[in-house]
């Protein structure tokens, strides 16, 4: 297929070139030059502007920042709804609002475009695997459309459900992800308070009723698990602010259809604390270190 992959950034980028790989000729676009240039020595195509990408593309796949980074490339009077063939197949991979790519899918729809949500989960390494879990939002069609695709970049291609599931699967994930890693940092923390060894206190919440994904595949006290962020300084993974940025986008939402999610807030607030501390690029494993008078 000819593809346009829009967004070249620690996720789109090895997304990309698992298409290259996987034979497809794929055109991207970047603001950032070095992104670019990562992406010519893959074997990518590089191209000076969206519209160029998505020139006469079977699939336009996208993987931006934000909502309004979404809105501004397909959105306006020199959106890509504009500019490309409505028989190209339009991926958004993004992790936005669901009320708006509900809204960029519609008039998507209205100018005779199929188009999905299919934010992701897994990280720069499952990116870079091509191991990623697909939380995909739009018609059942076009998702058998969409998944050979798919199925170069992830492992796990779930269709949640009409246009906006895909997203709303994601910011509940993401939710609960932020509360896991401040519970289970703040057990980690009152067991070493009380001269527990943090491996052994791990390994017996790993086995009993405590278990979860990042006490036991994302721990994050440092020198216990390799491999991990914890215990490289915190570098690489994901953000502290791409963290915040998917809880506001879960209290937004929960604020929006009045549902109660106070531990969604409070982990909200509490990660915006540890940002405004300056971590904000860090993994957010780093709360570990978070400290509140």
């Amino acid at each position: 297929m000819k593809v346009a992959f829009l967004g070249l950034g620690n996720m789109g980028l090895p997304m990309a070139l698992n298409l290259v790989k996987a034979g497809h000729r794929v055109q991207g676009f970047d603001l950032v030059q070095a992104q670019l240039d990562a992406f010519k020595a893959g074997g990518g195509v590089s191209v000076p502007s969206a519209s160029d990408a998505a020139l006469d593309a079977d699939v336009i796949i996208s993987m931006l920042p934000a909502s309004r980074h979404v809105e501004a490339l397909y959105l306006g009077n020199s959106g890509l709804l504009t500019v490309a063939n409505p028989k190209s197949l339009l991926i958004d991979c993004s992790t936005i609002s669901p009320k708006v790519s509900q809204a960029v899918a519609a008039q998507a729809k209205a100018k005779g475009f199929a188009m999905m949500d299919a934010p992701v989960s897994g990280g720069t390494a499952g990116a870079q695997a091509g191991t990623l879990t697909f939380m995909v939002g739009g018609d059942s069609v076009d998702v058998d459309r969409a998944r050979p695709l798919l199925e170069k970049m992830g492992k796990n291609i779930f269709h949640a459900g009409a246009s906006g599931s895909g997203q709303t699967v994601k910011v509940c994930n993401n939710m609960l992800l932020g509360i896991q890693m401040l519970g289970t940092s703040e057990a980690l923390r009152l067991g070493i308070a009380n001269g527990m060894d943090p491996k052994v206190l791990s390994d017996i919440m790993s086995k009993s009723s405590g278990r979860n994904w990042t006490l036991e595949l994302y721990n994050p006290c440092p020198g216990v698990m390799e491999n991990v962020p914890s215990s490289k300084g915190y570098a690489g993974g994901f953000g502290v602010d791409l963290m915040l940025k998917d809880l506001g986008l879960a209290t937004e939402n929960a604020s929006d259809l009045d549902a109660s999610v106070p531990l969604g807030e409070l982990s909200r607030r509490l990660y915006e604390v540890h940002s405004k501390a300056g971590n904000g690029q860090l993994d957010f494993s780093s709360v570990f270190n978070l400290k509140v008078d």
